[in-house]
């Protein structure tokens, strides 16, 4: 069976989807239009227990790191598609933009009945290390404390460092970080800060952002935008920003994209904007894009030359369409859109190689009766063309 799966996705994927021309702005005179295209595409783990203990990867997390390698890592959940239970932190590795990886490692093992979310994945630039943040016992179902960890490479991937309990510095409130990415900003105010957005649980909902200003060796809480009601279970309806993704624009302003876990207002997206580094996320800079329909999930952005991309599975109640957006102005218009995938498809992350200004690479969770049955890495070229 495993293996009839893995020739259906080979094949299917050496399909190219052509973007879908909408209505749209006319770029500024100083950025050049884009018209993307899937011009690879590659299986990078396929679910069901054909590696080990694993039954199902979820989460994706990737991340281009200073030496010019990609990464990615997800969630390896050992006996059920379920949020809770023990995980494995699943790594590949590769050096050649994708077209071969390492074998699949396992950073960390939780050994726990209620297990770890992955999390956030980012780069301090200046020191060369490469994070990850995430959370132990965030459901808890069989555990009832909750705790935020941290680990780090500074081999380009290769080796990891053991864990650091860093809700010694931020408390045990459930905070889980991303799933995504997080941020270093480039430039003022705060250059040089990392930011790392997440969400609360069911009760303490909404949208928390954690900073450092000294590489990551400490963490403080600073903008926050929290659920209505708060401190009280949600229903549908409810005012609760949750999974988010954020990202610098050429201002030094951070732009924040949310889930709207229980569909306030419309089945789309909810955005916000600070000013002042993530301290704060003030309400008049709070807005629904209703373009960016969703059916509750993960969403990913990404900021190149001059134009915003954004990509999640767009349709309001099912995780199918994996589609790419694209805005020349901070999103306020989306210019045109293309389908990577028309059938089941969920959570996804974005990232481009530093010296590769033509690629983009999309690494989602891909289907065709589930959007749980493999992890597959798309490459985009920006400019069309194989």
């Amino acid at each position: 069976m495993a293996e009839r799966k893995v020739r259906m996705f080979v094949y299917i994927s050496c399909f190219v989807f052509l973007s879908t021309v909408t209505s749209s702005p006319i770029p500024s005179v100083n950025v050049k239009p884009v018209s993307p295209v899937v011009v690879e595409e590659q299986l990078i783990w396929l679910s069901g227990g054909s590696e080990g203990e694993v039954d199902i990867y979820r989460t994706p997390l990737l991340v281009a790191t200073p030496r010019g390698s990609l990464l990615v890592l997800c969630g390896a959940r050992k006996y059920s598609s379920g949020d809770a239970g023990p995980k494995f932190l699943a790594i590949r590795r590769s050096t050649d933009k994708g077209q071969t990886w390492s074998p699949t490692a396992f950073v960390t093992d939780d050994r726990s009945p209620d297990g770890f979310n992955p999390g956030s994945i980012f780069v301090d630039e200046t020191t060369s290390t490469i994070f990850v943040m995430y959370v132990h016992c965030a459901h808890h179902y069989k555990c009832n404390v909750s705790t935020l960890y941290l680990i780090n490479s500074t081999d380009d991937g290769l080796t990891w460092s053991h864990p650091r309990n860093i809700s010694e510095q931020v408390g045990t409130a459930t905070f889980d970080p991303g799933p995504g990415y997080g941020v270093q900003k480039k430039l003022d105010p705060y250059k040089g800060r990392l930011i790392v957005c997440g969400h609360g649980d069911q009760q303490h909902s909404g949208v928390f952002c954690l900073l450092s200003d000294d590489h990551g060796n400490t963490w403080r809480y600073g903008g926050t935008r929290k659920s209505i009601p708060y401190n009280q279970s949600k229903k549908a309806g409810d005012f609760d920003p949750d999974e988010n993704q954020p990202l610098e624009l050429p201002d030094g302003s951070i732009l924040l994209n949310a889930r709207n876990e229980h569909t306030y207002h419309c089945h789309c997206r909810v955005i916000m904007r600070s000013f002042d580094g993530a301290e704060s996320f003030p309400l008049e800079n709070l807005y629904f894009d209703e373009k960016l329909i969703e059916p509750r999930a993960m969403a990913s952005q990404w900021y190149s030359n001059g134009v915003l991309f954004f990509s999640n599975p767009a349709h309001q109640t099912k995780r199918i369409n994996l589609t790419l957006r694209w805005s020349y102005d901070n999103g306020t218009t989306w210019a045109s859109s293309l389908t990577v995938w028309p059938e089941a498809s969920g959570y996804s992350g974005m990232t481009m190689l530093g010296e590769d200004s033509e690629h983009l690479y999309i690494f989602y969770e891909k289907g065709v009766k589930s959007s749980i049955e493999s992890m597959s890495l798309a490459k985009v070229a920006l400019y069309g063309g194989l």
